[in-house]
């Protein structure tokens, strides 16, 4: 099962599942907090999401090009999990919404300087054959820590404390658990370097990673920020207590999902996978769009949960078939540019939309531009062959 997991692999998986611990913990209630403690409301609560997101995929962008200049992507994978582990536990000072997003913003410039350098590594450190199960492997130990911090924050919440800003502090111990796995343990890799050490702001690959990328946009345009679908959970009565244990068993789909479609993919090909995941999206969409019950939500989280399992390893490992051995760092970089940049459009969209039109409008919009980038995808990238074992 673990045939193709290097040291690297699984230490950079169990610095994700630290670090998920500590986000789990404070996200599937940061939308309550701000709604119900702070005042904020569905448009603010879009905005905080996308600002945040897209300075993380501006700098996703420049740290992955940086990344291929430098002898040391541990580095700059070690200084993005600090500046997170650091910022994430101030939400519990947090006064107002403005330094909400702030203290938001500043956990996602770590998460920006961390990621692209991060992928690149994983990539350096398998084997082309295996890097649909790498990737995999990796996101998969991500949702197991996004199912235990949920799990922590209800079982805190239950029997030991009652405040959110108690529970939001207790979330930096995990983050701290995280930097010192990469301190310890994470090694740099050999590979080629990318001629030159001045920083210069590389075009959009051109071919079909430019294409997947464009494609991979405008699917992102149609993907808001998965705070809105707890919104949408809790206006259908899902109480408070209910929220982590939802959000939980999301991850836990995820997880179970993730490794094998990864693992899949490096059998059949990366595009049919992700058009299948693009698909099952625009399905779940327009479930929560028409959601009547709690029942209804927790079975669309669950199909939710497959869509990821069928294509946030995949797209990844599709992104390195696709790169130039020198340039897979400024690849990924473009990769995580192109869905941050849609987030803040995508994001403040589907907040208008439900603030004008209801709830069930904006999940109908975004089923609509999957179908479309699922179409698409098919019809204008070409498919490279299938890495060999």
């Amino acid at each position: 099962m673990f045939k193709g997991i290097t040291g690297n692999v699984l230490i950079l998986g169990l610095v994700s599942f630290f670090t998920d611990v500590s986000s789990e913990m404070i996200y599937p209630l940061l939308p309550l907090f701000l709604t119900g403690v702070l005042g904020a409301g569905p448009v603010f609560l879009g905005a905080i999401e996308g600002v945040a997101e897209s300075t993380a995929s501006f700098l996703k962008l420049v740290s992955g090009i940086v990344s291929d200049r430098v002898h040391s992507r541990k580095g700059l994978v070690l200084s993005g999990y600090a500046i997170s582990s650091l910022m994430r536990p101030l939400i519990g000072s947090a006064g107002t919404p403005l330094a909400v997003l702030l203290i938001r913003t500043g956990d996602r410039v770590g998460k920006g300087i961390r990621t692209s350098p991060r992928d690149a590594l994983i990539a350096d450190s398998v084997e082309p054959s295996m890097r649909g199960k790498a990737y995999g492997f990796h996101r998969s130990m991500d949702h197991a820590g996004a199912l235990v911090g949920p799990l922590i924050a209800t079982f805190l919440l239950a029997y030991f404390i009652s405040d959110l800003r108690q529970l939001f502090w207790l979330a930096g111990i995990p983050g701290i658990a995280a930097v010192l796995l990469i301190i310890w343990k994470v090694r740099e890799t050999r590979r080629v370097l990318q001629p030159g050490r001045r920083l210069r702001l590389t075009a959009l690959p051109a071919g079909p990673l430019r294409r997947y990328l464009l494609i991979l946009f405008l699917f992102t345009l149609g993907n808001s920020s998965d705070a809105f679908l707890l919104l949408k959970a809790g206006a259908l009565g899902t109480p408070a207590y209910r929220l982590p244990l939802l959000w939980a068993f999301f991850h836990l789909v995820k997880m179970l999902a993730t490794m094998p479609f990864g693992a899949l993919s490096d059998r059949i090909g990366r595009r049919s996978v992700i058009v299948a995941g693009w698909c099952v999206y625009a399905v779940s969409y327009l479930g929560f769009g028409l959601a009547g019950s709690e029942v209804e939500i927790w079975l669309l989280f669950a199909l939710y949960g497959i869509f990821f399992g069928l294509t946030e390893g995949v797209e990844k490992a599709f992104v390195a078939d696709l790169a130039r051995e020198a340039e897979v760092g400024a690849a990924f970089g473009w990769f995580h540019f192109a869905v941050g940049a849609g987030a803040l459009p995508a994001s403040l969209l589907f907040g208008s939309i439900w603030q004008l039109e209801g709830g069930a409008a904006p999940f109908l919009f975004g089923a609509s531009l999957s179908a479309v980038a699922a179409i698409l995808l098919v019809t204008v990238v070409k498919v490279p062959s299938p890495p060999r074992h």
